[in-house]
């Protein structure tokens, strides 16, 4: 039996999310997986990549053959530079934890120094004032015909 380590698809339609899976190669692409050993979530900036490497390196040590793209994945995390005995790539890039409420006193701040602007130029009408605009076009319309009917 052939074994693959593939990436198994989950998300929605614009939002994809990768599980990287061990399985049969004759399997369908989102089928029925021997073992789970990583995650990928191409969308999020920048992309989260999270390889159990003692198990990357178990199945690639038994034979399991990666595709192009978990391969691509293996070289960015080093599993497969160990795997060959190859020298380590530069460490990946991992995504600073945001300090939001810093960010949101520096927003505050900006806009402190604008002045408020009051309300809008032209107010919102009402339903009832409508109606009533609309009764009185209508009487106006109706006296102005009897005025040139006379």
């Amino acid at each position: 039996m052939a074994v693959k380590i593939k990436l198994k698809r989950l998300g929605k339609i614009r939002s994809p999310h990768y599980r990287i899976v061990v399985a049969d190669s004759r399997t369908r692409r989102d089928g029925r997986a021997i073992e789970e050993i990583g995650l990928y979530h191409p969308v999020q900036n920048p992309s989260r990549i999270e390889v159990n490497s003692e198990r990357a390196q178990y199945w690639l040590s038994v034979g399991a053959q990666p595709t192009e793209p978990v391969l691509a994945i293996l070289k960015l995390t080093g599993d497969w530079q160990k795997h060959k005995g190859l020298p380590a790539p530069a460490p990946l890039l991992v995504a600073e934890p945001k300090d939001k409420r810093a960010a949101f006193e520096a927003f505050t701040k900006a806009i402190e120094g604008d002045e408020p602007k009051g309300e809008a130029i032209t107010p919102k009408a009402k339903k009832s004032d409508k109606k009533a605009d609309e009764a009185a076009e209508t009487e106006s319309s109706a006296s102005a015909a009897e005025s040139t009917e006379a």
